[in-house]
This record gives structure tokens, sequence and C-alpha cells, in this order.
């Protein structure tokens, strides 16, 4: 838990973004998403920490939400926001075991 509040603090702080009020921090870890399912209201920006030694790449398709990280490299966090109300599945286009689900209210 320290080691995802230090991203956390990091990501607000390199990305000028209000973490606390708007946020949710991911990692990526041993090919896993942890953790892999949250439920946000809408509004949310999740951040996804590749805290794993190899490359990921995540991407989510919906009616709603199209988006595509490009390579992650290890140590890069990305951020998606999640406007709409929804279920959203995002995935990693090279690991394709990994799943994170994201409800949002």
């Amino acid at each position: 838990m320290k080691r995802f509040l230090i991203h956390a603090i990091a990501c607000a702080c390199l990305c000028g973004t209000a973490f606390a009020a708007t946020g949710v921090m991911i990692s990526q870890n041993g090919k896993v998403f942890a953790p892999g399912d949250v439920t946000v209201p809408a509004g949310t920006v999740v951040f996804i920490a590749n805290d794993d030694q190899v490359l990921h790449h995540v991407y989510v398709e919906s009616a709603n939400l199209n988006y595509d990280s490009g390579e992650q490299d290890p140590g890069r966090t990305i951020e998606i926001k999640f406007d709409k109300p929804g279920v959203y599945v995002a995935k990693c286009a090279i690991h394709p075991k990994m799943r994170l689900t994201v409800t949002v209210q």
C-alpha cells in the first residue's frame, strides 16, 4: 500500500492533478492489474503504474471510451479519465490475460 501511495503522490505532483480528490491508483505487477476491479464516480481519473519489469500496453474499447496507451515502459504511469457511467474493461495488448474492470457510477 505504501508503494501505491508514493506513486500516487508522485503522479499527482508531476501531472499537476488533484489526485486525492479525483483519482484511483492501479498497479501493474506480475503481469496483473492490482486491484483488478474498481468502482468509481464519473469523472474519476484512473492512474495505472507499470510497476513490472516488462513492457505493457493498456487499451480500453467501448462505446463511451476508446483509449490506447501505446507502449508503457516499466516505471511509467498513464492516466485514463472515465467521464460516463458504465462498465469498462482495460486490457494489456501484450499480455491478453491482464484485465482491469472499472465500474463508473
